[in-house]
């Protein structure tokens, strides 16, 4: 067993760390210490700055790429080279964090206006990283040189660095309007931001407006912020209302779509080319989904994609036939696949005072330009306490010009110059030393007017600046004309000014059915008595459906025409009902497939019926106890391989009538299996989408033997059988007609034996 070992005498009990717990409640220690954590992300991470638009991160990889010299005139270093010193005297964070938003700052795809000029594999829009920070090399772009312009004069304050041993800028003084200019996004602790790039030239356009008008309101803003100016392009397609509420409550979002054109291939083919994408959106990403797209058949009208993209982005989109319609593919496109997406807006940024706000636009500019009224002051202020500082020494030497054989003299023959100097001139102690620095050469005539010269020139300089000072008015027309200036840089008639994403409001995409990607093409639908169904192509002689071939042991049970474009409702006798696309049944040749592979029948359930959605919007249902009632057809299309239960059965009844109904029937005749007829008015039924129905008829035995739908005025007719094809009708249907629900009485004479109409 160990020995204690006793502190060593004269430690103050303070020092023992058991004497400095504090007892306080576990509740409120926690939140304090998480209160301190989330206010160190809101503010020293993940938010923006309105001044400069930087998060700590990027500011400080810039501060340090400056003072490694690495502007855009000089030669590129290794981007290891920068991150090192970022984390080892800046930001002590991981490095990979680092050189990621390195990265981001020099991509093209990323950012309006790139503030690092990278050389070397710096990723792409395919979404692919870039290369290790070994293998890169960078440096700063004009951009960047604009937003640190000032730094050297006073405008900003510096701050010590996490270990003390050097210094960084509090902000960047420059007049890039970086905030809006390249946007920035990031998720704090409760908070977030999404900001994305807009046109530098718009932005001076509205500040000048701000400068002259500062009471001026975000409808006049908008007049010439158009809305974001993405790095990748693309088309902002949302109405000018909706994008002016965004900017008027820092909150929204603007719709995006690519950039597409159609290029002719001769003989009437034609093929889709994307040009541009939408922002943050991967290429590579997105190609991969218009295939699964294709390979799943969730697009029909669509038969391949290529990427036959370079520097300049080309996606080829070939339709299915010639036939397609260049909108309708776009359309479709747009609301299945990322070429139309939504770019979020929330203006959520730290202000001067280091508070985060959701900002308006006018709120974000005009704070904007106060900061750089402030700079614009600060930088004068400094550089009139450098004139004056050179005023004094020039007032020094011109003394000694005027008295410079008197000043030789002094110097030549007194031990300490210096103070008799300063007493018989009326000199300053910086004045004598500098007099007393001077060199031979400087003694020169020329160079006494040169002084002259010089002072003149200073206090002229320093008058201006003296009024600049004194005068809001001149500070505003001095900001106004830096503007134009680096508008000049800027302009939409410069490469990198011009305004990439184009403005041109379009109606949301709509829906389109599935029916209206599909060729309309006319087929023979043929399912045999077993359950195999096929699909010939054309209207083939139904006549002859019997005579097709089938399995041994099987035959024909529905034969009929269709279109490619029609939906099949397909009914069982458990009263479930489900839904086959036309065009995508198999083809006519050989015996076709199981329905079952199609849909999910349950059990050994027999087929009733089978015929396209579109014969009538109307169906009468009848179960084989005499229950039935009247179904829309909208209604029974099911969206899924499980079908719809649409008619409930008690015991052992079971579906047997699917009748459609003609727009001009207006009473339904009912046949049960002893023979007993009732002719009944069709209002007498209920239209349902689920259900038992009603009773059509009364039986003391058997069931229900057929019913249809009739016209009364015409009657009720029948095949008389035999080779002439003769048919029996019968026009007065009086003795029948009943109330729904009656036992009905005999049918009239030579009515078929096997009691189907």
């Amino acid at each position: 067993m160990s020995d204690v070992i006793d502190p060593p005498a004269g430690t103050p009990d303070q020092q023992d760390p058991f004497n400095q717990i504090i007892d306080a409640p576990f509740d409120s220690a926690l939140s304090d210490r998480y209160l301190v954590y989330a206010l160190s992300t809101i503010t020293a991470r993940s938010l923006p700055d309105l001044r400069d638009g930087l998060k700590p991160v990027h500011r400080r990889l810039l501060w340090a790429m400056r003072l490694l010299k690495l502007d855009p005139a000089s030669g590129y270093k290794k981007c290891a080279r920068v991150v090192g010193d970022v984390i080892g005297k800046y930001h002590p964070h991981g490095d990979q964090s680092v050189y990621d938003a390195m990265v981001r700052l020099a991509q093209s795809f990323s950012l309006r206006y790139p503030l690092v000029d990278g050389q070397g594999n710096f990723g792409n829009v395919d979404g692919d990283n870039a290369a290790a920070m070994r293998y890169t090399e960078a440096r700063l772009t004009a951009a960047a040189n604009e937003l640190m312009l000032g730094l050297d004069e006073g405008t900003v304050n510096f701050r010590p660095t996490y270990n003390g041993e050097e210094e960084e800028p509090e902000i960047f003084p420059g007049l890039f309007p970086n905030l809006l200019a390249n946007g920035a996004s990031g998720i704090a602790v409760g908070m977030a931001t999404s900001i994305p790039p807009h046109n530098v030239a718009e932005l001076i356009d509205a500040c000048n407006l701000l400068i002259d008008q500062p009471q001026a309101d975000n409808a006049a803003l908008m007049q010439y912020v158009l809305g974001p100016d993405l790095p990748t392009g693309g088309i902002l397609v949302d109405s000018p209302a909706s994008i002016a509420e965004a900017y008027a409550t820092g909150r929204g979002a603007f719709r995006v779509r690519s950039r597409w054109h159609v290029e002719d291939q001769g003989r009437g083919t034609w093929q889709m080319v994307i040009t541009e994408i939408p922002y943050q959106v991967q290429k590579s990403k997105l190609i991969e989904a218009i295939a699964i797209l294709i390979n799943d058949k969730k697009l029909p009208i669509l038969a391949d994609v290529r990427d036959e993209s370079d520097e300049e982005i080309r996606i080829v989109l070939e339709p299915r036939s010639r036939s397609v319609e260049p909108d309708m593919l776009a359309e479709s496109l747009f609301k299945l696949t990322e070429l139309e997406v939504r770019v979020s807006l929330n203006l959520n940024v730290l202000d001067a005072k280091r508070t985060p706000r959701v900002m308006s636009l006018r709120e974000v500019l005009s704070e904007w330009l106060d900061h750089q009224i402030h700079v614009l002051v600060r930088r004068s202020e400094h550089r009139l306490a450098k004139i004056d500082d050179r005023l004094e020494l020039l007032a020094g030497y011109i003394i000694a010009f005027l008295n410079l054989d008197r000043v030789i003299q002094i110097i030549r023959e007194e031990d300490e110059p210096k103070p008799i100097m300063s007493a018989e001139f009326g000199l300053t102690d910086r004045q004598a030393e500098a007099i007393l620095n001077m060199r031979l050469r400087s003694l020169r005539k020329l160079e006494e007017m040169e002084l002259v010269r010089e002072r003149d020139k200073l206090e002229k300089e320093r008058e201006e600046l003296v009024k600049l000072i004194e005068s809001p008015a001149r500070q505003r027309t001095r900001l106004k004309r830096d503007l134009a200036k680096l508008r000049e840089t800027y302009g939409p008639e410069t490469a990198l000014g011009k305004r990439r994403t184009s403005v041109a409001e379009a109606a949301p995409t709509r829906d389109i059915p599935l029916e209206a990607m599909i060729e309309k093409e006319p087929i023979t639908v043929i399912m045999s008595q077993r359950g195999w169904i096929r699909a010939m192509k054309g209207h083939g002689d139904l006549g002859h459906a019997d005579a097709m071939k089938f399995k041994e042991g099987d035959g024909p049970a529905f034969a009929f025409h269709a279109q490619t474009t029609d939906k099949l409702l397909l009914a069982c006798e458990n009263g479930r009902f489900y839904t086959l696309a036309a065009d995508r049944l198999p083809g006519g040749r050989g015996f076709g497939e199981p329905v079952k592979l199609m849909v999910d029948i349950e059990g050994e359930a027999a087929i009733v019926a089978l015929f396209p959605a579109a014969r009538s919007p109307r169906l009468l249902l009848a179960s084989s106890d005499g229950r039935g009632f009247v179904a829309q057809t909208s209604e029974l299309i099911a969206e899924t391989r499980k079908g719809k239960q649409v008619v409930n059965l008690k015991g052992d009844a079971a579906l047997k009538i699917v009748q459609p109904i003609q727009p001009e029937d207006d009473y339904v005749a009912v046949i049960g299996e002893n023979r007993k007829l009732v002719v009944f008015p069709l209002d007498e039924l209920p239209e349902m989408t689920r259900g038992q129905g009603v009773a059509l008829q009364k039986y003391r035995d058997g069931g229900l033997s057929d019913a249809k739908s009739i016209r009364f005025a015409d009657g009720l007719s029948w095949p008389m059988g035999g080779e002439q094809g003769r048919t029996r009708t019968e026009e007065d249907l009086t003795p029948w007609r009943v109330a729904r629900g009656a036992a009905g009485r005999m049918p009239p004479m030579g009515f078929p034996r096997d009691n189907r109409f």
